[in-house]
Formats: structure tokens, sequence, C-alpha cells
């Protein structure tokens, strides 16, 4: 990846106001991590390659969002901020997958374009605070 290419994200993310916090952040991943692992199921019958993708993102997608320190995760190991940056990380390159796991020509791939694209605008939308979320998450259990 280009140097301005890996720059786009982070001056995007400058210029925006963050409209989604911690507690909306974490709804997101946690219905993300459902559609991917459902989407491993539907597409098990046509296209095996997609499938495992679909699993290996909706895995990896809930297993860092039940270790984020945000109000929804179970066992706060990562702490908000650095979810962000891996967020940002998965969202600049889960376009790739399909061309990785060999299925880049079917119509399945289409489904992981159009996640990286709106993965990128949740990322550049999200406070991704650490202090912020936790005091989110303090408040919540008040």
């Amino acid at each position: 990846m280009s140097s301005e290419t890996s720059n786009i994200l982070p001056a995007l993310q400058s210029r925006l106001h963050k409209t989604i916090n911690a507690r909306t952040h974490g709804i997101i991943d946690y219905i993300y991590a459902g559609m991917f692992l459902s989407l491993g199921f539907v597409f098990m019958k046509t296209n095996k390659r997609a499938a495992a993708a679909s699993f290996t993102t909706g895995s990896l997608v809930l297993v860092q969002s039940l270790l984020t320190d945000y109000p929804l995760g179970v066992k706060p190991v990562i702490p908000f901020h650095t979810h962000g940056q891996i967020d940002g990380a998965f969202a600049s390159s889960s376009w790739a997958l399909p061309f990785l796991f060999g299925f880049s020509e079917t119509p399945q791939a289409k489904i992981f374009t159009s996640s990286s694209l709106l993965e990128g605008a949740v990322v550049a939308l999200t406070d991704f605070s650490t202090e912020h979320a936790r005091a989110q998450k303090a408040l919540e259990k008040s």
C-alpha cells in the first residue's frame, strides 16, 4: 500500500464529526460479526471459499469485540483506541479477501468490497477515545 493510500483514512477521520460512540460501535461490531458468520453458512452451499472468508471475518470481528474495553466488551483486553486502529487496517484491506481466498470473480466478492467501504465509514465516524469508552461503560454500570 502506498503512503498516499495509507494516509487517506487518518486524514478523513480527522475531518469528520465523531457521531458514533463506543456503545453504538459495539452494536455495529456484533451485527457485523453476526452478518458474516451467517453469510458463511449461506455461502457453504454455493462457494466454500467465500464461506471460509466469511467465517474468518465474522470470527475475528467477534473475538475482537468480546476483548475490547468498551461497553459491550466482555473481557477488556484491547483498548478502544487500538480497536479503532485494527478496524482501520481491516477496512482498508478487507476488499482484498476475495483475492486472497480465490473468489474475486464471483458475486460474493461484492459483499466484501461493500463491507470494506461501510467499515471505513464506521471507522471514520467513531470516537475511538478509550477514556470516553471507559466513562460510558462506567456510566452504564451505575
